[in-house]
């Protein structure tokens, strides 16, 4: 379950610790017995939100999915209000604010009631608690051992909107604003890689080519739904041919041995008059009837058997017949709402912004390069910003056979032109040459400074 927590009036940067607390990874930021209190927590339980909200601090967390059943486990919920738009305009975000009562663990039949901002994502669409089963319901089968049955996609399954429960220990809310503030804390916080790119001006995008190419996870799915269709429909003919033969070879049995059954018996009569015709004795004739009677169930045992397996047969290939007449239509289903669902998929052509961050560093790397070696040491750790007003200093550049010469523009300021002097002078003593081997010699310009009362004078 993840936390938030949010201080009562105050600034949450006065006081933060890190605290690790059991095998549930608890981390809690800032345990300051003063109100002000900032906490981003992995895991926490009800009585340590409880014991938070007795010391007069405001918890803002996450339920657990597992922790509550749709909007029923909920209770005093409003009405929802729009809360975020897609570029269309359209509401792809609604919020109400309802009550949740969260179960305390060491303590039995007690409760901590929280505050919630109910979010319901209309974009995400969660499977809704499927209904008790009712026996005399239709099972939506159409008539598949018809001839010309076609399948069809079976019914879709009922989904409603994904629920984002924020709760709080606070007493009172305001749902809109909760889940406003508690959806824009990741940008609250601090990002190093951003704050490292900034002064480097790498945190530019220059631009990509972009193609639209087939989704590779959808496309992988695919393939593995339509064959086993194409299985599936190649089977079921073959299930169903199997299965009418199967039926046919049980009736053909059945009525065999119904016949040879009624033929035996009549024998078996006609044996048994005879016996008593011949005036034999009670128990002899008993004895024999007996007798009689065990060889005749032995042979209809034999063909009984037969009929067993033949009706068991065709009850066997009768259900491999439906099995595959059902999952032809959940394949189906399959098939359109992974259509539904899939993203689309472009590939971004991404060299030229690489060139041009490869280009980047290489310039900032140039730029470190001459401030360690051409710079005063009071640049030591001067950042771009400080490094660019002589970089960006106007000029005259004058080229001989030997030399290229740099006359710059003196500063209006005393202390950037001391610095400048101090530049000038250790790039000549580096005698740092071009490529193309002249020497590089900085200077700074004379710059002229009429005198005023030599003006006056002429003037008057």
């Amino acid at each position: 379950m993840e936390q938030y927590s949010q201080p009562c009036g105050k600034n949450p940067a006065e006081a933060e610790a890190n605290v690790q607390e059991g095998a549930g990874g608890l981390l809690l930021l800032a345990a300051a017995h003063e109100t002000g209190l900032l906490c981003h927590l992995e895991t926490a339980a009800a009585s340590f939100l409880r014991d938070l909200a007795k010391t007069g601090h405001t918890v803002v967390t996450l339920l657990k999915t597992k922790q509550y059943d749709g909007l029923t486990s909920f209770t005093d919920v409003g009405e929802f209000v729009p809360l975020t738009y897609d570029r269309k305009g359209q509401v792809i975000r609604e919020v109400a604010q309802a009550c949740f009562a969260l179960a305390l663990a060491d303590l039995k039949d007690q409760i901590l009631p929280l505050q919630v901002a109910l979010i319901r994502d209309l974009r995400r669409q969660v499977p809704c608690a499927p209904p008790e089963a009712d026996p005399n319901q239709d099972s939506g089968l159409p008539a598949w051992w018809r001839e010309n049955w076609q399948a069809e996609p079976t019914k879709a399954e009922s989904t409603t909107a994904k629920l984002i429960p924020i709760v709080t220990t606070a007493p009172h809310i305001d749902a809109v604003e909760l889940a406003q503030t508690y959806i824009r804390r990741w940008l609250l916080q601090e990002n190093v890689i951003r704050d490292y790119l900034l002064p480097l001006g790498l945190d530019v995008n220059h631009g990509y080519g972009k193609t639209l190419v087939p989704n590779s996870e959808s496309s992988k799915k695919r393939a593995v739904l339509e064959k086993r269709l194409s299985d599936i429909q190649r089977w079921a003919p073959a299930a169903r041919k199997r299965s009418s033969k199967a039926s046919l070879r049980y009736t053909r049995l059945r009525k065999e041995m119904k016949a040879k059954g009624e033929q035996r018996y009549r024998v078996l009569d006609e044996q048994l008059q005879k016996l008593q015709a011949q005036g034999v004795s009670p128990g002899e004739w008993k004895a024999e009837r007996n007798r009689l009677q065990a060889e005749a169930e032995r042979e209809m045992q034999a063909l009984w058997e037969r009929v067993s397996r033949a009706l068991e047969t065709s009850n066997k290939e009768f259900a491999k017949w439906e099995r595959y007449c059902r999952e032809q239509g959940e394949l189906l289903r399959a098939l359109e709402d992974l259509a539904v669902q899939e993203r689309t998929m472009y590939e971004l052509d991404n060299r030229k912004d690489q060139i041009m961050t490869v280009c980047k560093l290489a310039l900032a790397n140039l730029a470190m390069w001459t401030r360690d070696q051409c710079f005063p040491a009071t640049f030591a750790r001067a950042t771009w910003g400080r490094l660019a007003p002589f970089f960006q200093l106007p000029g005259v550049v004058t080229s001989s056979q030997q030399t290229v010469s740099v006359h710059l523009r003196p500063f209006h300021d005393r202390q950037y032109n001391r610095d400048l002097s101090l530049l000038c002078q250790r790039v000549n003593e580096k005698q740092l040459h071009l490529p193309d081997d002249h020497l590089l010699l900085f200077q700074v310009q004379e710059r002229s400074r009429p005198i005023l009362h030599q003006q006056r004078q002429l003037n008057a």
